[in-house]
């Protein structure tokens, strides 16, 4: 139980539906749309797209999604890949040969991949939702013309990233040529007008017609190779969900390209220690977690890519391969850090989780990968595109090579935690790298130290990333010290680790109870 000695949130419980998301206004526009007889893939739809507004830093039109869905009536989930493809003429060996050792980052088309997210929100209206997609975008539509105030942690990252911005971007994205401040309202006609069209016509108010001719005149402007085709193709693929179970609980995520066979494995590490002998948020558990995420991650930088490239899926997710990997760990002693595929870190998406009273649980991740994405936009309607094409490697013959119509290996990963065949918290968590170590904690943090949902969202984190070991202030100096006897190369993070949101449902007595991190703006909400 929470010590009510201590700051904290208070969890958030109600019966009928609940979102929890990243900011205010797209959790109450979630329940708006619950209220208005929407179930909970429209409130889901609703809120994300909105987030996109609230949160340009973060995520937007210009980028992807992952869903995993529980319809109503069932406990089986549902995969959605909503991540775009790389232009057909993308080519590695090209980029090579103009002197690229890695993939570019910013400012360069070679870095867009094709959005899928406005792809898979139109595919999840038409085969799960009630309202139709004009309905969903009305609340998006009228905040770009309105404006939004910007809030303090998106005001936050304008001021620390608005450099990124670049071109046209910077007359969108900006207000008077600077970062706009907390409270300032940010508006954006052109995206406005760009809903407005996929309200209309669907995904092909987007992917076809003047707004992807826009978007493909202005990356080719700047030297892409991107096509009307490439926009006209792009269509998202509901999959088949991995999962491993952790001590009883399953935890369900989404195939690869994302990094949730990292997690799986992650967790089947740790489930070869004793962790609930460890004091949580003690010295030893942050040793054990660090040590667990460097072999887990080298595991997802040599074989993780889009799922037509990858092989070794299964290695991964076998238990076997977990318990020999523990086995490497020294529980008195830091190990060297792999040296990361792609060298790009990224700490920005949003997450997004609601359930409905029929108990339909969505679960959605959806970003533009670094801040403020490639920081390109397109010319007519300020599209911001994502710049995905940062997670794929120019290393020949690897599986996640830079390619056309590959989809890059992604960070951003939703996930649901199952116990006896049945959904008991859709969740996920924010933060780039961080998301694979992050839903190894809130399983462990659950299972192993019987925390709630808000409990554990609050709690202190640290993460172990290619050679430093970012601590959280929530840690004790004593543990910071005892972490630096042990070889790990200590520091406190500039600002809190990601961000996460969860809803755990309680079949035992019909509630729902919420979370959201106090990292972020955001809120859980219900009724």
């Amino acid at each position: 139980m929470r010590d009510f000695h201590q700051p904290g949130r208070s969890a958030v419980f109600a019966d009928q539906g609940m979102c929890a998301t990243s900011h205010p206004l797209a959790a109450q526009t979630a329940i708006e749309t619950l209220k208005a007889g929407g179930n909970a893939v429209d409130a889901a739809i609703a809120g994300a797209v909105l987030l996109g507004l609230c949160e340009p830093a973060m995520t937007g039109i210009g980028g992807d999604c992952f869903v995993l869905l529980k319809p109503a009536g069932s406990e089986d989930v549902i995969a959605l890949n909503g991540s775009g493809r790389a232009p057909a003429a993308l080519s590695g060996a090209a980029l090579r040969a103009k002197g690229h050792e890695k993939m570019p980052v910013f400012g360069d088309p070679a870095a867009v991949t094709v959005p899928g997210a406005v792809d898979a929100f139109c595919r999840l209206s038409e085969d799960h939702g009630r309202l139709g997609i004009d309905r969903l975008l009305a609340p998006t539509i009228h905040y770009a013309e309105a404006g939004v105030p910007v809030a303090p942690r998106a005001g936050f990252d304008w001021a620390n990233h608005h450099e990124n911005l670049s071109g046209a971007a910077r007359g969108f994205y900006l207000v008077d040529g600077a970062a706009p401040k907390v409270g300032q309202r940010f508006v954006h006609k052109g995206q406005a007008e760009v809903l407005r069209r996929v309200a209309a016509e669907g995904r092909k108010g987007f992917y076809e017609g003047e707004v992807a001719e826009d978007m493909v005149a202005s990356l080719r402007a700047l030297g892409g190779v991107h096509t009307l085709e490439d926009f006209a193709n792009t269509a998202c693929d509901y999959t088949t969900p991995i999962s491993g179970t952790y001590k009883g609980v399953e935890l369900v995520e989404h195939p690869p390209n994302g990094q949730g066979a990292t997690a799986i494995l992650l967790a089947n590490i740790l489930a070869e220690f004793d962790l609930p002998s460890m004091e949580p948020f003690g010295t030893l558990r942050a040793h054990i977690e660090a040590e667990a995420t460097k072999l887990a991650y080298d595991a997802r930088d040599r074989f993780l890519a889009d799922m037509d490239h990858m092989t070794r899926l299964a290695h991964m997710l076998d238990p076997a391969t977990a318990k020999k990997l523990a086995a490497l760990i020294d529980p008195t002693r830091a190990m060297a850090s792999a040296k990361p595929l792609t060298e790009e870190v990224h700490k920005e998406t949003i997450y997004l989780t609601v359930v409905d009273r029929d108990r339909m649980a969505v679960s959605l991740i959806y970003s533009v990968f670094k801040d403020f994405g490639s920081g390109i936009a397109s010319d007519k309607f300020g599209v911001l595109f994502q710049n995905r094409g940062a997670g794929f490697t120019l290393e020949e013959g690897h599986p996640n090579e830079a390619g056309g119509g590959k989809r890059p290996m992604h960070t951003i990963i939703p996930a649901m935690l199952k116990q006896e065949g049945r959904v008991i918290m859709p969740f996920g968590v924010m933060g780039g790298q961080y998301q694979s170590t992050g839903h190894a904690r809130m399983v462990t943090n659950m299972v192993d130290y019987g925390l709630g949902p808000q409990e554990m969202i609050d709690a202190p984190r640290c993460f172990s990333e290619y050679g430093t070991m970012n601590v959280e202030k929530g840690y004790s100096e004593t543990v910071r010290q005892e972490l630096a006897e042990m070889g790990h190369a200590v520091t406190i993070p500039a600002v809190g680790i990601g961000g996460a949101q969860a809803i755990r449902i309680h079949h035992d007595t019909g509630s729902l109870e919420g979370g959201s991190d106090p990292r972020k703006d955001g809120i859980a909400l219900g009724y």
